[in-house]
């Protein structure tokens, strides 16, 4: 009795014995396949986000590779593509204008293709949620592998964190505590490999978030990308695709809603990004599970830190992955977790953690001594932020999560930059920063410019933090009492844009408030002389600033949102 092939999307291109299976074997064996390679065997498409505009995944030519020795070892046919790279320190004017359109053709290019299982390579960190976002949206077979972080940068016989360190000593240039000289010599110290930011920056959180999830195998986030074991799950992560395809184990078996519960508490845990908010509600989305901006206040605000590591704390990635990595931080929370959610390697994440070691506790607290208590992502609302604004206090300074203060209005960023330095500038530690027209549709794309720079004339006096205030993101290597997000945003007439100079807010996070202490009637008088900014008028950013979400739901474009699964297209004629 001969057992039935399960149904892959593939036999449609390459089973059929007429013209059109001619087409597809014939131009494909052009790469010097042979012909048993279409015999049914599952074929593998390998999502690979390289460029070398990209620095952060410079790698992954060489990681695609041992994912393709995978794949043939377990009797797939591994197919590479490109799709659009997203790389945070190059592209302008911010590389989350474009997570959504890669997620598109990360989506089309899945749909539109013979492809039964997908393995996704993610690196710099717009590129992890664009890929999971895109595949979400197709519902086949999928596993994510990270690109790793670099190795720890090295200055002067200390180390130094990506991101941090540069917004760091940024701030001792302009406030005299460090020459231009140090500084650029510090800029060949610190990026001394391949990877992406080895601190807890975005890139690595959304890592984390995707082991969290249960879509890499276990040790996926922190392996430092020039460690060969890094192509060693690669290279297993490539078998496990091709038994995927043959169990049928979707993506919709795995992302879940206690999965997303789970990431949730990890992200508190390791003191992640405030971007993985905007980036998880957008795969959520995508998968048509209800996760909101109040879920992670419930689940993640009172959760302790664990990680002591930079921009919250002081070692960094490198250090992480020897400590144990986030399967070690997952067992120190397991009480707190969903143990039976199904992860990739078809298995209950109870048991992939049941016996994680820890082998630094001055990396990875335990959870009864934690590195910070009550350190998740809180949620603001109030008359400033009506739909909500985040803030994370492990990167804050504690005197300052509850503060009201004089607001010092910064029209756009480059009112910022033009005012900033100004002796004359009528601002001191006690004020509060506002910026405003950054959010999705004001920038557009919601850069990474909420962590303010302080002005110099306050630098000079040894201050090093302010409340600050914006409908922009920062990066996830940054750090300060930064209010993010403030939702809805300033372009499109949220009372953000209404805030003058002069004007008192009162933050207490303790509160979860944030308010704006103007009179009603004032505000409607203003809100009355308020006029919309110029939008775009052409091209894929017309296109974002007509559809994109606001921050509270994920930044999205509006016809994106939801499960459309992957059929097969139509006959080709």
């Amino acid at each position: 009795m001969t057992m039935e092939k399960p149904k892959r999307r593939s036999r449609a291109w390459f089973e059929k014995q007429d013209r059109d299976g001619f087409v597809h074997r014939s131009w494909t064996s052009k790469a010097g396949h042979p012909a048993d390679e279409f015999d049914g065997r599952p074929v593998i498409g390998i999502c690979n986000t390289w460029s070398e505009l990209t620095p952060c995944n410079s790698h992954f030519r060489e990681l695609a590779e041992f994912v393709k020795r995978g794949v043939l070892e377990a009797g797939g046919f591994p197919l590479e593509f490109p799709v659009m790279s997203l790389g945070e320190t190059q592209l302008r004017p911010t590389a989350m204008l474009f997570r959504n359109l890669a997620s598109m053709d990360v989506e089309e290019s899945i749909r539109g293709n013979p492809i039964d299982g997908v393995v996704l390579l993610m690196g710099c960190d717009k590129t992890t949620p664009a890929l999971m976002m895109g595949a979400a949206s197709c519902g086949l077979p999928t596993i994510g592998i990270s690109g790793g972080p670099m190795l720890n940068g090295k200055f002067r016989g200390k180390d130094i964190g990506s991101g941090t360190g540069v917004w760091m000593m940024s701030e001792m240039v302009r406030g005299g505590q460090m020459t231009q000289e140090e500084f650029t010599e510090a800029e060949g110290c610190m990026n001394r490999s391949s990877g992406t930011c080895m601190t807890m920056g975005t890139a690595s959180t959304m890592a984390s978030m995707v082991e969290a999830l249960g879509m890499s195998l276990p040790g996926n986030a922190a392996i430092p990308a020039p460690d060969t074991r890094r192509n060693r799950l690669a290279q297993l992560s490539g078998r496990r695709i091709v038994q995927m395809v043959e169990e049928d184990l979707t993506m919709d078996k795995i992302m879940t809603r206690e999965a997303f519960e789970n990431a949730i508490r990890v992200n508190a845990a390791i003191g992640g990004s405030t971007n993985a908010v905007i980036h998880m509600l957008a795969m959520a989305g995508r998968m048509g599970i209800e996760l909101t901006l109040e879920d992670w206040d419930r689940i993640g605000s009172q959760m302790p830190c664990l990680v002591n590591l930079q921009p919250s704390g002081h070692y960094l990635m490198e250090d992480f992955y020897y400590a144990g990595g986030v399967p070690a931080v997952m067992r120190e929370i397991q009480h707190l977790l969903h143990l039976d959610a199904l992860t990739v390697n078809g298995r209950p994440l109870g048991d992939n953690i049941k016996d994680a070691p820890c082998y630094n506790r001055d990396v990875i607290k335990p959870f009864a001594e934690p590195y910070k208590e009550a350190a998740g992502i809180a949620v603001l609302k109030g008359n400033l932020a009506p739909d909500g604004a985040v803030i994370k206090p492990s990167a804050a300074s504690p005197q300052l999560l509850k503060h009201r203060g004089r607001a010092v209005v910064f029209e756009s960023i480059e009112d910022l930059h033009e005012r900033l330095d100004d002796p004359n500038l009528d601002i001191d530690e006690t004020c509060v920063m506002v910026l405003k027209n950054c959010g999705p549709c004001g920038y557009p794309g919601m850069a990474e410019v909420g962590n303010m720079p302080l002005p110099s004339k306050v630098l000079m006096k040894g201050i090093s933090d302010m409340v600050r205030i914006s409908d922009a993101r920062m990066s996830g290597t940054a750090y300060g009492t930064v209010v993010l997000h403030t939702s809805p945003e300033a372009a499109v007439g949220g009372p953000l844009a209404l805030v003058r100079n002069g004007d008192m807010i009162a933050l207490d996070v303790g509160e979860r408030s944030l308010h704006l202490e103007v009179s009603e009637e004032e505000l409607a008088r203003r809100r009355a002389e308020w006029a919309a900014p110029e939008r775009p008028v052409r091209g894929y950013a017309k296109l974002y600033v007509d559809h994109v979400q606001q921050a509270h739901l994920g930044a999205d474009l509006d016809f994106l949102v939801g499960r459309s699964g992957a059929p097969v297209p139509r006959e080709s004629h």
